[in-house]
């Protein structure tokens, strides 16, 4: 239990393997991963130890944080070192990307998306869907580092007007711009799910 008596939680970051050309990216990544270990809240990542992965999972494991990284055996050496990846707290090596992805989501209470790539914005969509179908409802975040996803939300919300987003209440990503209000957050819809004894938490806010 940490200080506001809530159980220890996983947060799945998704974000790039490179740095990007903003320095304010890894900056963000470090201040999250920071602001985690700080409130006892454990990463679930992709194992990438170099770019902003690799400054997500600095910022917890320097911090006093638990990381968990999964990542398929062909990656380890392009998003990773080997070396590096043995100062995990914990390392799961998948055969191949959909295993990677089905495990980060089983072990993640929450997931942010920090800037990143095609494959960023893959995964924070596919788990989008998931909870279109009703297959989830965990809280879903955008950080919206400098504005880096208002292309994305206009189009979200463009897909919506144009009827193509049902079920558009299960699809309630929140948009963050700053990465400690992200923990913040969380902590806040936790708190309020224990205050209800056990009734779900629904996001309830674009």
């Amino acid at each position: 239990m940490n200080e506001k008596n809530l159980p220890i939680r996983s947060i799945c970051v998704y974000c790039g393997s490179q740095s990007g050309r903003d320095a304010a990216y890894v900056t963000a990544g470090r201040a999250l991963g920071k602001a985690m270990a700080e409130n006892h809240f454990h990463l679930v990542y992709g194992g990438g130890t170099k770019g902003i992965m690799g400054a997500v999972a600095s910022g917890v494991l320097s911090h006093g944080g638990r990381v968990t990284g999964i990542i398929p055996q062909f990656l380890m050496d392009m998003e990773a070192t080997r070396q590096s990846l043995g100062q995990l707290s914990e390392l799961i090596v998948t055969p191949d990307m959909h295993e990677r992805k089905h495990k980060m989501f089983e072990r993640a209470d929450a997931f942010v998306a920090l800037p990143g790539g095609i494959g960023t914005l893959e995964e924070i969509v596919e788990i989008m869907t998931w909870a279109q179908l009703g297959r989830h409802r965990k809280p879903m975040i955008f950080a919206n580092i400098g504005g880096f996803w208002d292309p994305m939300l206009k189009l979200i919300r463009h897909m919506s007007d144009e009827g193509f987003v049902h079920a558009a209440h299960l699809v309630q990503p929140l948009v963050i711009d700053e990465p400690e209000e992200i923990v913040l957050t969380l902590q806040a819809h936790w708190a309020s799910e224990i205050d209800r004894e056990g009734e779900p938490g629904i996001i309830a806010r674009l």
